[in-house]
């Protein structure tokens, strides 16, 4: 488990965010970030100094597996 909270300061993390490269001029992206324990943090990117939202690595494969058997297709 991450040692990092939900809702800390995306900012203060000292981390290297990543975009995707399906990210628009529109602002409609996240950045993704991979923390040293293991955990991926995950944040607007119209907000940089915004909460990051934690994960472990596990949820992170889950949420992406089910993505990418369009289990959430439904949502846009």
């Amino acid at each position: 488990m991450p040692s990092v909270s939900n809702g800390v300061r995306a900012s203060s993390l000292g981390v290297r965010w990543v975009k995707s490269r399906r990210s628009n001029a529109e602002g409609n992206c996240v950045e993704v970030a991979a923390l040293a324990e293991g955990g991926v943090a995950i944040r607007n990117s119209r907000d940089p100094h915004g909460p990051a939202l934690i994960y472990t690595a596990a949820e992170v494969a889950a949420f992406l597996a089910a993505a990418k058997e369009g289990e959430f297709d439904d949502l846009v």
